[in-house]
């Protein structure tokens, strides 16, 4: 099976993968566990799915780890899964550097700690120069925000309003220089957007998986990427 699932990779030159990882307190409240306990499930299904990208041959994975919204959630979780971020990549770094992994963020760092600030420049330092999968965390991201930036950014850099191309406005976002998602992913059933990458996911294909998010594995993004290869992609022709 996974050999059909590379060849589809390579044929439909599939490139990147995003995903919103949804369902994780909803894992947790099923099995009667704490809500920490699905975010901690959700790390190894990210761990999972990274190497699966790998195995597969798909060069970038962005995941949506936490929104402009998520600050409304109450005050102990944010700061669980703010300590969870930091403690993931004090344990995870250097086993992803050895497997090649360059690590992105993206999204308005501002708001976050100097110390967890800290932690996220160090991590994309540390793997810059490597080859393997781009994996694109998006933290305190919000695409309103991020478009709402971009512009701010295109009037400060005095271009004319002439001049300003769609290659304008994506040389100005998060993610410049990277290509935009072929599949967008989300988890646990929910139908929506969610304010994320509202700009690359203009042709993406999307897919609905009703699993909860720490249910996801090599499995899934398989089915997922087999679902990508029977769809015909018509960019509005």
């Amino acid at each position: 099976m996974y050999e059909k699932i590379k060849n589809i990779v390579k044929d439909a030159k599939l490139k990147h993968i995003a995903i919103i990882m949804d369902g994780n307190r909803r894992w947790a409240k099923e099995k009667n566990l704490p809500s920490a306990m699905g975010h901690k499930k959700g790390v190894d299904a990210l761990r999972k799915t990274v190497r699966a990208c790998d195995d597969f041959g798909i060069k970038y994975l962005t995941v949506y780890a936490f929104s402009t919204e998520n600050w409304n959630r109450k005050q102990e979780e944010v700061d669980f899964l703010m300590d969870l971020i930091a403690v993931t990549l004090a344990n995870e770094l250097d086993e992803m550097h050895k497997e090649g992994v360059k690590i992105r963020f993206i999204g308005d760092r501002k708001r976050l700690s100097d110390k967890l600030q800290k932690i996220l420049n160090n991590a994309e330092f540390k793997t810059k120069n490597n080859n393997g999968v781009v994996l694109q965390i998006a933290l305190n991201y919000g695409a309103r925000d991020e478009i709402t930036r971009a512009v701010r950014e295109i009037v400060l850099s005095g271009i004319t309003s002439d001049d300003i191309t769609e290659q304008t406005i994506s040389d100005n976002l998060y993610t410049q220089g990277i290509p935009d998602p072929d599949i967008l992913i989300r988890t646990g059933g929910e139908q929506r957007i969610s304010n994320y990458l509202l700009w690359q996911i203009a042709y993406s294909e999307i897919i609905i998986k009703s699993e909860f998010w720490p249910e996801f594995d090599k499995n899934l993004l398989a089915d997922c990427i087999n679902e990508f290869g029977k769809r015909h992609r018509r960019y509005g022709k």
